[in-house]
């Protein structure tokens, strides 16, 4: 087993894709259902975490991640049946992370005792921002009140939670996010989520965006200005950046998405799942979007579209992934995964005042993270 992979860890992504309606910003699996079986679910997941862990073989599970869509809604029951089909197949960590994705409406709230005593020891709440005008303009379907009840009601069962906030919403200025982000810090999590909204194409608000009704959104200088007031403001209250977009107290950082960061391993289960796996060689698995389609597939045990990714293909994945991370990324690991030379142009991005090397390890600047998309191109160019 190659020591790299033990190193960064393996986790469980579960993906559940229905939500209770469409935010109009989000471009993720999430599918709007009358009615779910959820026992279809049940036996759906359970099959498939068989199937993926006939490939693996035993293995130790660092963690488990609920996302969607919105596992909120799940029934704990679920919950509790995909848990227990996990620790059949992989052994679980003593420390084992288990986080679930929840809005902060009153009935998923007051699902949270029995999403702990199935086994949850980490909830993510979808707070998205401190004003209800907003909260509409977002999409939501909960008030400021009901995502503080909410988030009282989550840091009362479990010892860890995270929110997530979504800013450079319209007509936000910087001394309005600067206000809203002093509330979140009050809120006395120990991780939070700051994601800078984002248009894509093939939602409502791409659409919008396209016919120039989407008016208000912050143009690059004012984007600038929110993202240095995000990653000051944090770092001054002790939860200083350790990736992009995410934020948190020293030990307190989301284990599972390290794992994706750090290039570890992970099965990925349910509608739209993504998954990588280090065998003889390194898998990317994919599965079936729609959930009438995945329930299919893996009554057919065809969900996991499993391709192999080329040395140098997963050598650009760990460094456009590592490089997120303040801790930086690892120039002998990639070189050791097959990554082509990339020494001319890595000088040129240092010199450039984007990144920074310090022996074999290179980091994004502070300049760099704010356009390290653009600095990822011309590195891997």
């Amino acid at each position: 087993m190659p020591a790299d992979r033990v190193e960064a860890g393996f986790g469980l992504y579960v993906h559940w894709p229905y939500c209770l309606s469409k935010c109009p910003y989000c471009d993720f699996n999430s599918h709007v259902a009358a009615q779910i079986d959820q026992q279809a679910f049940v036996q759906a997941y359970q099959a498939e975490i068989e199937s993926v862990a006939r490939l693996t073989g035993p293995r130790r599970l660092d963690s488990i991640f609920f996302g969607g869509g919105t596992p909120s809604l799940m029934a704990p029951a679920t919950v509790e049946a995909v848990l227990a089909a996990a620790r059949e197949a992989w052994s679980f960590a003593n420390d084992i992370e288990i986080t679930l994705e929840a809005n902060p409406t009153s009935v998923e709230a007051a699902a949270f005792d029995g999403f702990r005593l199935a086994g949850v020891n980490r909830i993510s709440v979808g707070l998205q921002a401190l004003n209800d005008d907003d909260l509409r303009a977002l999409g939501r379907l909960h008030s400021v009140d009901e995502a503080l009840r909410a988030l009282e009601i989550a840091q009362a069962r479990f010892d860890r939670v995270s929110c997530d906030l979504i800013y450079a919403r319209q007509g936000q200025t910087p001394e309005a996010w600067e206000a809203e982000l002093t509330r979140a810090l009050a809120l006395g999590t120990d991780h939070l989520s700051l994601y800078q909204l984002t248009i894509e194409d093939g939602t409502a608000f791409g659409d919008r965006h396209r016919r120039g009704l989407l008016r208000g959104l912050p143009d690059e200088d004012r984007s600038v200005a929110l993202f240095e007031i995000t990653q000051t403001m944090t770092a001054a209250a002790g939860l200083p950046a350790y990736e992009v977009s995410n934020h948190a107290r020293p030990g307190q950082e989301c284990r599972h998405n390290l794992i994706y960061w750090r290039g570890g391993d992970w099965a990925g289960i349910g509608p739209g799942a993504h998954g990588r796996l280090t065998l003889d060689e390194r898998l990317a698995t994919e599965t079936p979007r729609a959930p009438k389609d995945w329930l299919a597939a893996v009554a057919d045990s065809r969900s996991q579209q499993i391709e192999a990714l080329t040395p140098d293909g997963r050598a650009a994945e760990y460094l456009m992934m590592s490089l997120r991370l303040t801790e930086g990324s690892d120039l002998s690991r990639f070189r050791a995964l097959g990554g082509e030379p990339i020494e001319a142009r890595m000088a040129d991005l240092v010199a450039d005042g984007f990144l920074r090397r310090d022996g074999e390890r290179l980091f994004a600047t502070a300049s760099g993270r704010l356009l390290l998309n653009s600095v990822l191109r011309a590195l891997l160019a």
